[in-house]
């Protein structure tokens, strides 16, 4: 086995040596061949520089990606998901709220499984401001996506190869590779790790976050309903507006032929037409979907990142 550790990094200045300290430490003890891709995203103090000074010492196993802007945590992990070269992918924070000693502990459960995921179960966040809404969130997307984890949000996790290269991540996306991956019909446990309370810096994640990702969900569960069959989502709801929409243009034509009342000025003719017009407008997406989805929205593969320069080799 060989492994990629992937650690994704912004403003850290005060934990990057200490992080790498601890992980060498790990890793070293393994007995395996490894190597430590820091994704630097966009960093405003010294994190990139000392990130150069451990690459400099550490250059066989350290690739350091330096991103042009802020590109967020997603794209963090998916410009080290591109270079990492092992047969796993183990991903960690660099607050060092996560554990690196928990790292022998995915790597021992990944066997016979695709993907491990830690659960933060005895957390050390404020329980208002961070725990409480990520155990609704962890409950709401493990009941819409069928995929249920108690900690969706912990970015300790173990990934095969085959698992991590398949996927194209953008948004939010990161919290939800459980559930992507789950679509490619993959093994999935989930181990209890230790969190430690943030002591240096400042954490990047508050409550507005959680917008975010209520929306990425709703964009993950039409990509796991509906993602090749689009006209099954869209088609529905024109047929019932348009059904709708027939149903009373017929009786307010009953009325006018019939009883001759005047219909002309009635707003119920209007809402008649207007369900009408409505329900060819979501058959007509469907359609537009289903053609969509032949040339398939990713064929161009366009990054959602851009590096400015990575230090060391990465063959």
């Amino acid at each position: 086995m060989t492994l990629s550790v992937v650690v994704p990094l912004y403003n850290e200045e005060e934990n990057v040596e200490i992080l790498h300290a601890r992980l060498k430490e790990v890793l070293d003890s393994l007995k395996l061949e490894y190597e430590i891709l820091y994704v630097d995203d966009g960093s405003e103090d010294r994190t990139l520089e000392l990130l150069e000074r451990i690459q400099e010492k550490d250059s066989d196993r350290v690739i350091v990606l330096s991103l042009r802007r802020n590109f967020g945590q997603t794209a963090a992990f998916a410009a080290g998901f591109d270079l990492a070269r092992g047969d796993v992918v183990v991903t960690i924070d660099g607050d060092l709220q996560n554990d690196p000693a928990d790292i022998p502990k995915l790597l021992e459960a990944i066997e016979g499984y695709d993907l491990v995921s830690g659960w933060r179960k005895k957390r050390k966040d404020p329980f208002f401001s961070r725990r409480l809404p990520s155990m609704i969130a962890n409950w709401l997307i493990s009941k819409v996506t069928g995929v249920r984890l108690h900690d969706y949000g912990c970015s300790l996790k173990a990934y095969r190869r085959e698992v991590i290269k398949n996927l194209r991540l953008y948004g939010e996306m990161h919290r939800f590779i459980p559930a992507l991956a789950s679509w490619y019909g993959v093994r999935i446990k989930e181990i209890e790790t230790t969190h430690q309370p943030r002591l240096r810096g400042k954490s990047k994640y508050g409550i507005s976050r959680t917008i975010k990702v209520l929306l990425d969900l709703l964009t993950i569960k039409f990509l796991q309903s509906f993602s090749t069959k689009p006209m099954q989502f869209f088609g529905p709801i024109g047929v019932l507006f348009s059904l709708c929409g027939t149903t009373i243009c017929l009786y307010l034509s009953f009325e006018k032929f019939f009883s001759g009342v005047d219909i002309g000025t009635r707003p119920l003719l209007l809402l008649g037409v207007l369900l009408l017009i409505i329900g060819f407008q979501f058959i007509g997406m469907g359609l537009l979907g289903e053609m969509i989805i032949r040339v398939y929205h990713e064929s161009q593969k366009k990054p959602i990142y851009t590096i400015k320069k990575i230090i060391g080799s990465t063959k």
